[in-house]
């Protein structure tokens, strides 16, 4: 029975002198105490040494991948005829016995044995001293590590940041020739640009008709739809534009060659983008498309130094000036900036998008380091996270009744509100308010409490002008004596309005408090309305003669004056 053991300076065979003591697994690790208690039990047989750091690195990736390299394979073939091979690895075996017709062993007797044999290797192999075999196992696994991470040809993203660089280069580009082509044609059919919105049909259309006065004769049916090809033919019959010459449409047409040249390459750059984007970082891609994930590739530089981001430096991605303006005037900071143009994020109403991108920057961070530092290629956790996040904007946006992720809050109620819901597209939850007859009512009232206050003040004024008459003789008497009597007469008119009017007049401090109350109301009572007509009546000739008490004897001359010169010109009317 052999054993085949990898060591960083080659890979050694040894030969098991005594197989009968392999039975007793729990002890065997006693046998490998020592050294001389080793030698009894293996000896080396054979040894093949890496001629340099490049061949144990791909021997070593090779073993990883369970395959076994074209040198392993000739050591094999000149060492193994006819006899048993105890390998550490059952993928290694398993090909080897297929690919060399060698019989492979791999139980736990040989992981036993594989742990004693590194113990002793030192003392088992001559010429391979620790102080050599230390340095020689460090150097090969910073090799490996780089090797994996950086230099795998699966894991270069340079390709991606220069494809997306040159993918919106070729987007400007093309827009300003077609935004040329458009100008420089609409001189000679400017008709046609509003008929034909799309820039690559329109190069097409341009480069297939050249003038406009042979659109009538050719066929467009392979461009453009029925409707639109009659259209721009009954246009170009009545079009306003100038006459160009046929030197003229040689270059327009040249032009519209270019246009439809790097369209062409912009289709075919993009499906080279797919393909690279679902080979290096497919989880990634799966979250937040191809061209979000490329964008974001190339703002952090690699996929590594993207790994090494959190979730919420991924989700301001791209929107650093703002981020810091925001810092700097002590505003709200943004919420998304790259990450934006994601399909789950335009999919969020506008007050959800907050939330549905940090959630989705929280993910994609969890795929980036899945894709830098994994070693399986399918999308699986991408596609599983997008359905979680599906979900989740599900729930915000309350399609899903049920308990939402963090919640302790149950199944709203909605039954309680549906009993009040209109039907129709102006629906209102909340129900209308219905008209009380009650208040219709005027029986058992003993004050006057629908009135508004500013027709209240109005009355109290006119009764207190209604009594000055009685109270002065002259209009030439002083402001003084007036005030003065007007306080002694306040009672008497009180008095005299409770007889009259058999109403009752609140004091000020109760007008004060039915002021809100009379505010909400919008409508008066018909015994109210009543009481306001019947003074108004009496109002109309004391209202006269207070205004001329007050004018002055000029003002009363220049008041006579201007009647008589209206009486004037009402004759002069009626005459004429």
């Amino acid at each position: 029975m052999l054993v085949l053991f990898e060591t960083p300076a080659g890979f050694a065979l040894f030969k098991v002198l005594d197989e009968g003591k392999l039975s007793a697994v729990d002890d065997l690790w006693k046998e490998f105490s020592t050294s001389e208690s080793a030698r009894q039990i293996v000896k080396l047989k054979a040894f093949s040494k890496f001629e340099n750091t490049t061949e144990a690195l791909s021997a070593a990736t090779f073993l990883i991948d369970g395959k076994p390299t074209k040198a392993l394979r000739k050591f094999l073939r000149a060492h193994c005829d006819g006899e048993t091979l105890a390998v550490a690895d059952s993928k290694l075996g398993n090909v080897i016995k297929e690919k060399l017709q060698i019989d492979c062993v791999h139980n736990n007797t040989v992981m036993e044995l594989m742990r004693g044999l590194r113990s002793q290797l030192t003392e088992l192999i001559s010429g391979l001293p620790v102080q050599d075999l230390a340095p020689m196992s460090l150097g090969l696994a910073h090799s490996l590590s780089r090797y994996k991470l950086k230099f795998s040809p699966d894991k270069v993203d340079t390709m991606i940041i220069q494809a997306i660089g040159l993918l919106d280069d070729l987007d400007k580009e093309l827009n300003t020739y077609a935004m040329r082509v458009r100008e420089w044609y609409g001189w000679h059919f400017p008709e046609l640009a509003k008929i034909v919105q799309d820039n690559i049909l329109y190069a097409k259309v341009v480069k297939l008709m050249g003038s406009r006065d042979n659109a009538a004769k050719l066929d467009f049916s392979e461009i453009l739809l029925e409707e639109v090809e009659m259209e721009l033919k009954e246009a170009s019959m009545i079009s306003m534009g100038t006459e160009v010459s046929e030197l003229d449409l040689m270059n327009i047409r040249e032009l519209c060659d270019q246009v439809l040249a790097l369209s062409e390459y912009r289709a075919q750059l993009y499906d080279y983008l797919k393909s690279r984007m679902n080979t290096i970082a497919p989880n990634l891609t799966a979250l937040v498309g191809e061209l979000v994930g490329a964008r974001l590739i190339a703002h952090g530089g690699s996929l590594l130094n993207l790994a090494k981001q959190p979730g919420s430096t991924v989700q301001i991605l791209g929107a650093e000036k703002a981020l810091f303006r925001a810092l700097k005037t002590k505003h709200p900071t943004p919420k998304y900036g790259l990450i934006y143009h994601a399909s789950l994020i335009g999919q969020a109403p506008p007050k959800l998008k907050g939330k549905i991108s940090r959630s989705l920057a929280a993910k994609t961070a969890l795929a980036i380091r899945y894709d830098a530092l994994g070693d399986s290629p399918d999308n699986s956790m991408g596609l599983e996270n997008r359905a979680k996040l599906e979900a989740r904007l599900r729930n915000l946006e309350g399609r899903e009744l049920g308990k939402s992720a963090g919640s302790t809050k149950g199944k709203p109620m909605i039954e309680a509100y549906d009993k009040d819901r209109k039907k129709g597209a102006g629906a209102l939850i909340t129900a209308a308010k219905a008209y009380n007859p009650s208040a219709d009512s005027t029986l058992g009232r003993t004050t006057v409490t629908a009135v508004d206050h500013q027709d209240e003040e109005f009355l109290k004024r006119s009764k207190r002008e209604a009594e000055e008459p009685t109270l002065t003789t002259e209009a030439g008497e002083e402001a003084t004596e007036k005030k003065k009597k007007k306080k002694k007469n306040v009672e008497i008119q009180d008095a005299d309005q409770q007889n009259n009017e058999d109403s009752v007049v609140e004091p000020e401090e109760e007008d004060k408090k039915e002021k809100k109350k009379k505010k909400k109301k919008h409508s008066k009572t018909e015994a109210d309305l009543e009481i306001e007509d019947s003074h108004t009546e009496q109002e109309a000739g004391e209202t006269k003669k207070k205004k001329k008490r007050k004018h002055t004897e000029t003002e009363e001359e220049e008041t006579e004056g201007s009647k008589k010169k209206e009486k004037k010109k009402k004759k002069k009317k009626n005459n004429e």
